[in-house]
């Protein structure tokens, strides 16, 4: 029995096979399927009156990482086809094959295969959590459910278009300073570990005693010569099991949202982008017919802030006991006045969806316009920081050759 029990929950994986054949007309077709085996294909293709003649099993080479970009062009792609009244399965096709990305196409007719076999698609989609989250599932469920799916994946496919772009903005503004400092930290590096012992070579036949901030230069150079390993391991190692820690554990990563969102310049602009993310978020899964207490269930995640999540969990409670948005998310405390303004005239007006989208692109144009001016004001703060690091060490190095040159003026 206990054999038994374990072979029946054994599962068969299924591949992508390209067959060709005859119909009951002798007209020559083909396609695709995704199936068990070469015999599941040839049954499966004779019960609808096709004689297989060739099956091949379609492989894909490998490609790059699957991104969110990707997934929100494909939904995109997915919604312009089912508008323009092409099928659901040949806008599978068209869109999976002319992919670029292996890894992207192959994903693709992966969906396509279970969709074929009679699979829903927003159960095929829950296939692949790694790359469509539950509120994109509930989303493509609601737009079956309701007859609408094209509407729904035109709206998915802004929502995506529109967090992946303001995710970009946020990480932009983050690359240029921490690029620079990791230039400045690789030549302050060469410069002790090179520059520096080469200096101290030639101080040595000056028998003078050297000024005091060559002496430290030299004494802290001679450190990172001697310990290498750990200048340049420890940050690594310690930046490495720093960010594990910060992605597995829940409490580090309400201790680090929190202090992010209290950063100078860093942490407004944060908190427009999660205030964007989470309106833009919710005004999608209202506008969609879904509930507004099950709504609230993938907003908190959305917002990729667990200050944001604590607040929507509360919010939520709220709402699920009668109390209205508005007031619940005056009492949250995380929301500018101005959201929960807007938030107030959309349910009196029973316009919540349109008024919450208005929030979102207000303050995605206020991420823009913080970035940029971020930039303009960072570039002087950066070539200042990195002058006084570099021209410190060189003066510093210099200094015995100044005091030589005096002594022999």
């Amino acid at each position: 029995m206990a054999t038994a029990a374990k072979k029946s929950t054994n599962t068969v994986k299924d591949y992508v096979y390209s067959w060709e054949g005859r119909d009951k007309a002798g007209k020559q077709v083909k396609g695709e399927l995704r199936a068990g085996g070469e015999a599941i294909v040839s049954a499966t293709m004779r019960r609808q009156g096709v004689i297989v003649t060739k099956i091949k099993k379609k492989s894909y080479a490998s490609g790059k990482k699957v991104t969110e970009k990707d997934i929100a062009l494909f939904t995109r792609q997915l919604a312009t086809m089912m508008k323009a009244g092409v099928p659901l399965i040949q806008s599978f096709d068209i869109v999976g094959k002319g992919h670029a990305n292996p890894s992207v196409a192959k994903l693709i007719m992966d969906i396509r295969g279970d969709v074929e076999t009679g699979t829903s698609l927003s159960q095929a989609f829950r296939k692949f959590p790694l790359y469509f989250d539950p509120l994109f599932c509930n989303l493509v469920g609601a737009g079956e459910q309701a007859g609408i799916l094209e509407d729904l994946l035109t709206r998915l496919a802004i929502y995506k278009e529109k967090t992946v772009a303001i995710k970009a903005k946020i990480k932009g503004a983050l690359f240029y300073p921490v690029s620079i400092i990791a230039v400045a930290f690789v030549v302050t590096a060469v410069i002790m570990v090179w520059v520096v012992p080469a200096f101290k070579d030639v101080f040595k036949s000056f028998g003078a005693d050297l000024p005091a901030p060559t002496l430290v230069v030299m004494g802290i150079s001679d450190f990172v010569v001697k310990f290498w390993y750990l200048v340049f391991g420890v940050p690594i190692i310690g930046l490495y099991l720093f960010f594990q820690a910060w992605q597995r554990s829940l409490e580090i990563q309400r201790v680090m949202d929190k202090l992010l969102l209290k950063l100078p310049i860093f942490g407004e602009i944060i908190r427009k982008a999660t205030v964007a993310r989470w309106t833009r978020t919710l005004a999608t899964m209202f506008a969609a017919g879904v509930p507004l207490v099950e709504s609230l269930d993938s907003v908190g995640g959305a917002a990729g802030n667990a200050v944001y999540l604590d607040a929507t969990l509360k919010i939520q409670n709220e709402v699920s006991s009668g109390t209205s948005l508005t007031i619940a998310m005056q009492n949250a405390d995380v929301f500018p006045t101005m959201v929960t303004q807007m938030v107030s005239i959309g349910e009196e007006s029973g316009s919540l969806d349109a008024m919450l989208g208005k929030v979102a692109d207000f303050y995605e144009e206020e991420v823009d316009e913080a970035v940029a001016s971020m930039s303009s004001l960072m570039e002087p703060l950066i070539m200042v920081f990195l002058g006084v690091i570099i021209g410190a060490l060189i003066i510093a190095m210099y200094l015995p050759i100044f005091k030589l040159g005096a002594v022999v003026g």
